[in-house]
């Protein structure tokens, strides 16, 4: 039968595993949110997610500046 020493040792081995995975889990493969950024935009032009710029935002700052405007001019 186990005593009750053993099940303490068993209970204090599996705690320090635990930990010690814990900490391997804390682990961080870049030394700087820099090193992070760039690999995480790399890897996401890779996937292809940055494809061509877009022109519709401009597009539409530009049509509304131009209704702005005729409807100034109305209005003078």
């Amino acid at each position: 039968m186990f005593t009750r020493h053993d099940t303490q040792q068993s209970a204090a081995a599996a705690l320090e595993a635990a930990v010690a995975s814990a900490r391997a889990g804390f682990v961080c493969m870049f030394s700087s949110s820099d090193e992070y950024e760039d690999a995480l935009i790399s890897e996401r032009r890779a996937q292809g997610r940055y494809g061509r710029p877009s022109f519709l935002p401009l597009g539409l700052f530009l049509g509304l500046t131009l209704v702005v405007a005729g409807a100034a001019v109305l209005l003078a």
